[in-house]
């Protein structure tokens, strides 16, 4: 986008912006507001310092939607509801997600809002990635087990293949992560247990938070190194 574009939206003079660019200028609240909500990014990505620490941290409280202690305690209908509200993007980052690809209705509902523009990107991890194999032994299921889960699943999101984008990733997962636009539910993964018995955050992007855009950073990181499945 051009200086003049984004002076245009925002209503301000170009040579201001221009100013925010070449000069480290940093823009009034409202303009920060604008410019962030425009580009539809977090007001912090585009200037860290603007807010105080203790602004930051209350916006980011703010992001905290609810806290499951399990992710087998979750109503069944919290990810037909988080997909269904999407208009622009949709991301999966798992090593399986054996639950979502075996749910008919998920499937049916990803591939109509992948039809209808919504950009759907899904990382799967490498069954012969040995951060996938030594997981599966952690939770001991046996080495194999998690690498035959993929396999799995890459024939059920087989059906997707024409309208979504999928990866597949051999990194350490800390955690699952399952974005609708501005809504993230985090799976976090503890140390010998099913991630189905892990805690899940259910956290909504707020001006001023940054707990959503380190998650979603972190999704683009693994998206940037990960390799086209081949189905």
């Amino acid at each position: 986008m051009s200086i003049a574009e984004l002076a245009e939206a925002i209503e301000v003079d170009p040579k201001t912006v221009e100013r925010w660019i070449t000069q480290g200028r940093q823009p009034y609240r409202r303009h920060r507001f604008a410019t962030a909500s425009f580009l539809g990014v977090d007001e912090t990505y585009l200037w860290p310092q603007a807010l105080s620490r203790e602004q930051v941290i209350a916006a980011s409280e703010s992001e905290v939607v609810t806290i499951y202690p399990h992710r087998w305690i979750m109503p069944r209908d919290t990810w037909g509801r988080l997909f269904s509200e999407a208009t622009q993007n949709i991301d999966i980052l798992v090593y399986v997600g054996m639950f979502l690809a075996e749910d008919a209705g998920i499937i049916r509902l990803l591939k109509d809002k992948a039809a209808a523009g919504v950009r759907l990107r899904v990382l799967l991890g490498d069954p012969e990635s040995p951060v996938v194999i030594q997981r599966s032994a952690d939770e001991g299921i046996g080495e194999q087990a998690i690498a035959a889960k993929i396999r799995n699943v890459m024939a059920l999101y087989a059906p997707l293949s024409e309208v979504g984008e999928f990866r597949m990733h051999g990194t350490v997962l800390y955690n699952s992560i399952y974005r609708a636009d501005d809504q993230v539910l985090v799976n976090t993964h503890v140390y010998g247990e099913l991630a189905a018995n892990a805690p899940v955050l259910h956290l909504r992007r707020v001006a001023g938070g940054d707990m959503v855009t380190t998650y979603l950073s972190s999704f683009e990181k693994v998206w940037a190194g990960a390799r086209p499945i081949q189905f």
